[in-house]
């Protein structure tokens, strides 16, 4: 077959692909992200290149302008290879996997989990609660008796007596890897050696031994894997410190922004390799980067816990998620038992361990359960809720007795994607904005540089803000004439929060009333599915103790505008408390408690799913918060006021 080199730039890279490639697989082979929200359907217009010689071939696409055709712009999802070529990757349709800094994560974990050497619990929960600490693994530095004469006792049962006397493990097992180099190990450190204990299912395994005193360094890693964002800690085990926190965007968003995408791109050929690869390597090198900057060798890296949605767990593992998306909707599995790490091709101490945190259904995964055990809401009295505001939005509500939970498909609106001017919470988003008199608008960015996009937290108040200056109705419908900054499009009127010459991309940055319609349709979902969940178990939501938000919107989400544009219920604001990445700090406390994750498999067993589209109020209760705040305004009181 015909072959042909691709150069794409900025970034110089080559890459000799097949004829007829699409140009997003060709970048996608050389490692040149490209924004694809869509998967490659054509669809969301993000993909947009710039050829600069050679011929292509293009399916005709409405995303590209009459004036960016003259300019040679292209969908590279729809465009083909068809010889040698030159492609310019404009800022705007690149992925930014640029490290998200999350201080006010750090923060908030700060005393959860320092606690001091002579205690032993770690805090958990929002309340002063303690989970015995025990983490995933020890260490353990044993001095055995030598033998003699009369104690012919043999190694391997020697070495697990002297675990017993320092400690009540109970059964354990090895490997024969260990068993075989026993015998010199033991003579070659005099009897001196440190053991990794890991909890494996309903049993302890001898992980490693190592000669003289190694205990000292035992080191965990935690990771949220997210459909938009990875997030992780290194965690030293054994004084309960979290040493950092990372986070990146999960690469997996050029196949497809939303786990339906990522699933149906699943079953094409090399498409779940594909997939299992890239959120792999993205855990690999912010492993890689957490021991690096803290002095740490990755031979004391002895395990890993690793929580996200059913579909983010099965790609991690390698698992075909096909029949989550087929009715009737089942998982290959919940309980993923604990592996070797390195069986899911992540580098830590080749015999380390990997744990997954207990999901509960298709669309209700282990962060679900990570954030519900994070919360405390699941030992309460009181009935709480739970809003993990995020792709596949999960909601539960319950209290000690039950809890029940469902999933909203949001869509990815909040999180920068589906909108023109959409970006991630990193450097150069927008993430607070405020509208006053005679066009007069500020607005704060992620690192206070020039603007390149919105995010979740600064699309929020902008909504709010154009809500108050009657810059749109309660439909969302831009009003034209009324302001300067509002003008014709192509795809209809459109608000300039920021003109092109005062921002990084050299681009106009725009909210459309099609940007509107998208955001209002995520809003809708969350809204409707706690309305139905609180229907569904006759529950009065102005009775609620504790609403719990928590998604990746950082410290500056406005609570008080998520309740304006109708995202969040209106009620008593001292009850609405954001958490941040719940379902981190939740897979945190599990890698540092076998009773926490004990207490995270009762809780994923006590879960209820609830199908939202089989309640037949469902329609309607989505239909009617398709409005700012929602239709029926004796549901927001402060704001119809």
């Amino acid at each position: 077959m015909e072959k042909f080199k691709v150069k794409f730039l900025p970034d110089n890279k080559i890459v000799e692909v097949s004829k007829d490639t699409t140009l997003l697989s060709a970048a996608l082979s050389c490692g040149v992200y490209i924004n694809s929200a869509c998967g490659g359907d054509g669809v969301c217009g993000k993909c947009k290149v710039i050829v600069k010689s050679g011929k292509v071939l293009t399916q005709p696409g409405g995303a590209i302008t009459l004036e960016q055709r003259k300019q040679n712009f292209y969908l590279a999802c729809q465009t083909t290879v068809h010889s040698d070529l030159e492609v310019e990757v404009p800022q705007g349709s690149k992925l930014d996997y640029a490290e998200l800094s999350s201080p006010e994560l750090q923060d908030r974990l700060k005393g959860f989990f320092n606690a001091p050497e002579e205690i032993e619990p770690v805090k958990a929960g929002m309340r002063e609660d303690f989970f015995a600490r025990s983490p995933l693994t020890t260490k353990l530095f044993l001095e055995l008796p030598v033998p003699s004469l009369e104690d012919r006792v043999s190694d391997l049962e020697r070495l697990y007596y002297q675990i017993r006397q320092v400690s009540d493990f109970g059964a354990i097992q090895t490997g024969l890897a260990n068993i075989r180099g026993l015998s010199e190990l033991l003579r070659d450190s005099e009897w001196k050696v440190t053991v990794t204990i890991g909890r494996r299912n309903d049993s302890l395994e001898i992980i490693s031994i190592e000669p003289q005193d190694t205990s000292a360094k035992n080191f965990g890693l935690a990771f949220d894997i997210g459909t938009t964002t990875i997030s992780g800690q290194l965690v030293d085990l054994n004084s309960s410190t979290i040493l950092g926190t990372k986070a990146v965007y999960n690469k997996q968003a050029a196949f497809g922004s939303d786990v339906i995408s990522r699933i149906i791109y699943a079953q094409e050929k090399g498409g779940l390799e594909r997939l299992h690869n890239t959120v792999v390597e993205a855990i690999n090198e912010m492993s890689r980067e957490l021991i690096e900057e803290h002095g740490v060798h990755l031979n004391d890296v002895t395990c890993v816990l690793c929580t996200g949605n059913t579909t983010m767990s099965h790609l991690l593992l390698n698992i075909d998620p096909a029949y989550i998306r087929r009715e009737p909707y089942v998982p290959t599995a919940n309980f993923i038992p604990v592996i070797r790490a390195s069986e899911a091709g992540i580098n830590i101490n080749p015999r380390g361990l990997l744990s997954c945190v207990p999901g509960v259904s298709s669309y209700v995964g282990g962060d679900t359960t990570a954030g519900i055990l994070f919360s405390g809401m699941y030992k309460e009295q009181d009935l709480s809720i739970l809003i993990d505001i995020g792709t596949n939005g999960e909601i539960a509500l319950g209290n000690k007795d039950f809890i029940v939970a469902s999933a909203a498909s949001a869509g990815p609106a909040f999180e920068g994607s589906g909108v023109a001017s959409g970006m991630r919470a990193s450097l150069g988003a927008i993430q607070k904005i405020k509208i006053g008199h005679g066009s007069r608008l500020d607005y704060q960015t992620i690192g206070g540089g020039k603007p390149r996009g919105i995010c979740g937290s600064g699309y929020i108040d902008l909504l709010a803000e154009l809500l108050r200056a009657g810059l749109i109705d309660r439909s969302g419908k831009l009003k034209a004439g009324v302001d300067k900054r509002i003008r014709a499009s192509e795809t209809g009127n459109e608000f300039v929060v920021a003109y092109k010459e005062e921002t990084a991309t050299g681009e106009d940055i725009v909210i459309s009333d099609a940007d509107i319609e998208n955001l209002k349709r995520a809003k809708a979902a969350v809204y409707s599915a706690v309305s139905i969940l609180a229907r569904h178990m006759a529950a009065d939501i102005s009775k609620i103790k504790k609403i719990y938000i928590a998604g990746g919107f950082g410290t500056c989400l406005d609570i008080e505008n998520a309740v304006h544009i109708g995202l969040l219920p209106d009620v008593s604001r001292e009850k609405l408390e954001f958490l941040g990445n719940s379902a981190l700090a939740g897979a945190t406390l599990m890698l540092l408690s076998a009773q926490a994750f004990k207490c995270a498999e009762d809780i994923a067993r006590r879960i209820t799913y609830f199908e939202l589209s089989v309640d037949p109020c469902y329609m309607d209760e989505y239909m009617a918060a398709l409005f700012f705040p929602h239709t029926d305004l004796n549901r927001f009181p402060s704001i119809k006021k």
